[in-house]
């Protein structure tokens, strides 16, 4: 039996008197009740006006507050007569993309002509042409032709271009046509000609899929090293995404932009890549601006939120002032029996999904016509108790024994329901680096939490001073004093207003072992070249390893060239998150600093998804309190068993050589 969340195409027929009779036929198998069922927590009401088959868009509303495959649906008549349906969701049609049948480059003056020979018969929207070249920008017309020789001109001043930051866009729209030939004519007036290698042909659809633009909202902002990473609340999830367009009024631009979305992996929540792009607002000299504002995405998004990262490199962040995303349309149908009021329920988390028979219908319905229904908001069930945040969820876990736990915090709740805990400085110091042993506990038992692992990076602001060697004066050196020591840093950034230059660059720490030797660390190194001609006068550094001290030093050898002026030091780390559900009615404190134990495993897991996707309060950590002193063998930071090392194995030496003195015989008396 086929399941009814089978995708078919949408389009639109007329469905026949015996596709009418078959649908009557099932719906005689249907069972009735006398009310709506109680394990249903919303509902939504609308009137048909007249018996026969019907096509309503799902609300947004509707797709938020059902399960991501909409298994928990059902449908119910006026009679309370269960009805079935069908579920419909648009899927676009597969383009054809296929290298260029012949492809013929000649080079005249002051342009590049490239002659193709499409090899293809379907309508074409899009070539896109192959360069090893790795910074230009040029413009193109585009022709096309049915035997090439005679030529139609069907696009001019398209830009191609490639920049050193990556940024680059070398695919041509053109207008939906059929051609056999076309000729594209590269402008090289304003600079020298490129080598164009090869070329790909792509089909236009056969047909343009349905789509409805919505508004996002963009709720957190973070300007991260070289990368701007904005939080955007769709308002709904489980939404099927087109596009995303990003909106800036900036005049010339050209960003790479990756898309994300919260994934569950290994009982934490990650940020998972789904779709990369490229937008921009270019010009060539006398040409107009060209742009393109959107990323294809054509995925399903289960979160409310979606990640957007904005790589700049070294320009500065641009302004947006917007976030639009097109979403596909997602139809029930169904053949209603008679007219009248009509019930759809949601919100069921444990129901499993529906089988009707009525999925092989499917290809006899794709080209109904939606119906002009209107679906009222969602309401709770009469028959059922409005729900909880995440029902079912057991707030409290098994008990603990906290003796090994060097640290505690209290957490502060505002209100009931899911939580957020963004984990401090102090945390990030004292638990282990996996955080295998963050546990919160309320009356001595354990409350399961996920861990949130994001792209948000914090600055921290180090206390710098030169400490340049006196004796090598060719070597220029910051000591860095940081907060916290064995803080998990990701990058260190700087700047500095020395207009050329050249340096190597390293980050290091100074480590002393158990036996009080000291040596060097390399956590990071870097060239950096300063020209006047660049923009940015930032320069960053990643940290390959997280440093063990609270003192990083900064170094470069400035050869004979005077020594350059660094400032603005910050340093970054990723910020961690706890999410949870608790009440604020009792104290929860979070234990951390135990190297000795593992990482728990909670059942919340199962539900994190929902977790994830559930409006979450701020909670905040309050003061530190520490339950144990560190033996000196288990401390993180290197060196400090370094003294105690050295005095145990001096005094366990004079009691040696007190133990072999006493054992030595003695000298015979003189004779």
């Amino acid at each position: 039996m086929k399941s009814l969340h089978s995708p078919v195409r949408t389009g639109s027929i007329t469905a026949g008197q015996g596709l009418l009779l078959g649908l009557a036929i099932l719906l005689g198998f249907t069972t009735s009740a006398a009310t709506l069922p109680t394990g249903w927590q919303l509902e939504q009401r609308f009137t048909v006006a007249a018996p026969g088959l019907v096509k309503l868009s799902l609300p947004i509303e509707t797709l938020d507050a059902a399960r991501p495959a909409l298994e928990d649906l059902r449908l119910y008549d006026a009679e309370g007569i269960e009805v079935p349906f069908l579920i419909e969701r648009a899927v676009p049609t597969r383009r054809i993309r296929q290298i260029a049948k012949s492809f013929r480059v000649s080079l005249n003056p002051n342009q590049t002509v490239i002659t193709i020979e499409t090899g293809l018969k379907q309508p074409i929207d899009g070539v896109t042409v192959e360069s090893p070249s790795g910074n230009f920008i040029k413009p193109v017309q585009v022709e096309g032709s049915a035997d090439g020789q005679r030529w139609q001109t069907v696009a001019r001043a398209l830009p191609i271009f490639r920049q050193p930051n990556g940024a680059s866009q070398l695919r041509l729209s053109i207008p939906a046509a059929a051609w056999p030939w076309l000729r594209l004519t590269v402008d090289d007036q304003r600079s020298q000609p490129i080598p164009i290698i090869g070329a790909q042909i792509e089909a236009a659809a056969a047909e343009q899929s349905p789509g409805e633009w919505l508004t996002a909202s963009i709720t957190g902002r973070h300007e991260n090293p070289g990368e701007t990473r904005l939080t955007v609340n769709l308002g709904a999830a489980n939404l099927n995404l087109a596009n995303v367009q990003i909106e800036s009024s900036e005049p010339l631009f050209a960003r790479p932009v990756t898309l994300a979305v919260p994934q569950v992996s290994e009982d934490s929540i990650r940020e998972q890549f789904v779709a990369q792009g490229m937008i921009y607002r270019v010009a060539v000299e006398g040409q107009p601006a060209s742009a393109n504002l959107s990323i294809p995405l054509e995925a399903q998004v289960r979160s409310r939120e979606l990640v957007v990262l904005i790589r700049n490199q070294d320009s500065p962040p641009l302004p947006i002032t917007g976030v639009r995303v097109e979403r596909r349309p997602v139809h029930l149908i169904f053949l209603a029996k008679q007219g009248g009021t009509h019930h759809l329920l949601s919100g069921n988390p444990l129901c499993p999904a529906p089988r009707y028979d009525l999925a092989m219908l499917g290809s006899s319905l794709k080209n109904l016509t939606p119906s002009q229904v209107q679906l009222s908001p969602l309401t709770s069930n009469p028959a059922y108790h409005p729900p909880e945040v995440l029902p079912g969820l057991q707030q409290e876990g098994i008990e603990l024994d906290v003796s090994a736990w060097k640290y505690r915090k209290p957490v502060k709740l505002t209100r009931a329901g899911a939580q957020q805990i963004e984990l401090d400085l102090h945390v990030l110091t004292h638990a282990q680096s996996d955080f295998q042993d963050l546990r919160l506990l309320r009356n001595g038992r354990q409350v399961p939490y996920v861990i949130e692992r994001t792209s948000i990076n914090r600055a921290l602001t180090p206390a710098v001073t030169a400490t340049n060697d006196l004796k090598n004066p060719k070597i220029s050196r910051w000591m860095l004093k940081l907060p916290q020591p064995a803080l998990p840093l990701s990058r260190l950034v700087f700047a500095t207003q020395s207009p050329l230059f050249q340096r190597d660059l390293m980050l290091s720490e100074e480590i002393t072992s158990e036996r009080g030797e000291k040596f060097l660390v390399q956590l990071g190194s870097g060239t950096w070249v300063q020209t006047p001609g660049r923009s940015s006068k930032e320069f960053s550094i990643a940290i390959d390893q997280s440093p063990r001290n609270d003192t990083l030093l900064l170094e470069t050898n400035n050869g004979d060239n005077p020594p350059i002026n660094l400032t603005d030091f910050r340093v970054f780390h990723p910020v961690t998150r706890l999410l949870l559900k608790a009440n604020p009615q009792e104290e929860l404190y979070l234990y951390y600093g135990n190297p000795r134990v593992a990482s728990p495993r909670y059942d919340l897991s199962l539900v994190a998804r929902d977790l994830l996707s559930a409006d979450k309060a701020a909670a905040v950590l309050a003061i530190e309190e520490q339950l144990k002193k560190s033996s000196w063998g288990e401390g993180r930071t290197a060196g400090t068993g370094g003294i105690l090392f050295w005095g145990i194995l001096a005094l366990v030496v004079v009691v040696l050589l007190i133990v072999i003195s006493r054992l030595l015989p003695k000298p015979a008396p003189p004779t």
